[in-house]
């Protein structure tokens, strides 16, 4: 089965994201994990994801930047840095305006960099966008 991992550790906006993939009817497709060794972890098979069963990689990644443990930009240069996960599409889903994460992000290797709206609707609107896109629209490779 196709499955999209969310990468985020504020409760709240995973609840909003998850909502907002409920209206696309992608919910039931998402893993969730909640700091960036998680996140490692989960696409390597390693640690507390060791037995995990399918260990086909997900059609992508929506990745916080600001997370604790081992934060998005360290865990996205570790994905682009193996064979098994360097075409594995991520997509930055980050509250942060900061220019220079926006700049490292495509500089190591983000397919997109998407600013968390502040107005639920709009925050809705767009990462029910980014699933359909991202999960039914995209091929990947």
């Amino acid at each position: 089965m196709r499955r999209i991992l969310l990468v985020e550790d504020n409760a709240a906006d995973e609840k909003l994201t998850l909502r907002a993939l409920r209206k696309v009817n992608l919910a039931n497709q998402v893993d969730v994990v909640r700091d960036g060794q998680q996140a490692l972890d989960y696409l390597f098979s390693e640690g507390e994801f060791i037995d995990r069963k399918e260990a086909r990689l997900p059609v992508v990644v929506l990745l916080d930047v600001n997370l604790p443990r081992v934060s998005g930009l360290d865990v996205l240069a570790a994905i682009r840095a193996k064979e098994l996960t360097k075409t594995l599409p991520v997509v930055m889903l980050t509250s942060s305006a900061e220019d220079r994460d926006r700049v490292q992000s495509y500089a190591s290797g983000a397919n997109s960099y998407v600013q968390k709206p502040v107005v639920f609707e709009e925050f809705a609107e767009t990462v029910g966008r980014l699933g359909v896109y991202w999960y039914l629209t995209n091929e990947p490779p």
